[in-house]
């Protein structure tokens, strides 16, 4: 079988999910350094979600370790399904949290001129945060692309 870039158990899959844990983490950082993040659901969903997704990517950067320090091949069905099954659960839910937590951010941002009129609200770091949570969908979206291709081809 022809191995794709990202898959599990390599170097490449390794930084794949080293990137989504890193991004994520980010996200979450930046919000909950800005006051206030707490009064909006989409905002703290947007933290719920990326913090499942650096446990999810975090658990497999540790199994990638794992493969490539003991030289296993990662390619069983079972465990592609778990990869398959895990990574649109977390894809979904992200882009879900990112596309809601934007919508939050271009309203006060943009329509409403919330942030002009109120400088206690930290606009600048919701828009980063929701940047960095695109940017972690983002690389889920590769993974979950190349899982489902492994698993069509285990």
């Amino acid at each position: 079988m022809k191995e794709l870039l990202g898959s599990p158990g390599t170097v490449s899959g390794l930084t794949l999910r080293i990137g989504q844990c890193l991004f994520a983490s980010a996200s979450i950082g930046v919000m909950v350094s800005a006051l206030g993040f707490s009064s909006y659901t989409a905002f703290c969903y947007l933290i719920a979600s990326m913090g499942l997704q650096v446990l999810w990517s975090f658990g497999l950067a540790c199994l990638d370790v794992y493969a490539l320090r003991i030289k296993r091949d990662l390619h069983n069905p079972v465990l592609v399904s778990l990869f398959v099954v895990g990574d649109w659960v977390t894809a979904t839910l992200s882009l879900a949290a990112a596309c809601s937590s934007a919508g939050i951010a271009v309203l006060y941002a943009r329509d409403l001129n919330f942030c002009k009129s109120q400088m206690h609200l930290p606009c600048n770091r919701f828009q980063l945060s929701v940047a960095l949570a695109f940017v972690t969908w983002f690389l889920i979206a590769i993974s979950s692309h190349v899982m489902f291709w492994i698993l069509a081809s285990v």
